[in-house]
């Protein structure tokens, strides 16, 4: 299962969401557009800032350059298939 953290107008969110619909691979979106509680939640995990925040099962993939760093580098459908 995919976790992704995002905001609502992210270009970025909007981009790593479009690759993993192209991938078939459902994902739980938590928006972190007003809730400072759940960003938050998102900083502690990650340890970072910036949307989008990804985690494929527990693995914490990054963003949305390190998403796609994956699907260039054919690693991103093994990570999905888990």
């Amino acid at each position: 299962m995919v976790t992704i953290y995002t905001t609502r107008f992210c270009p970025f969110c909007i981009r790593a969401k479009q690759l993993l619909e192209k991938k078939g691979a459902k994902y739980d979106e938590i928006k972190v557009d007003q809730d400072y509680a759940l960003r938050r939640e998102m900083m502690s995990k990650s340890g970072r800032h910036t949307v989008p925040q990804i985690w494929i099962g527990e693995k914490h993939i990054g963003g949305c350059d390190e998403l796609y760093q994956l699907e260039n580098q054919n690693e991103l459908d093994q990570l999905l298939k888990g």
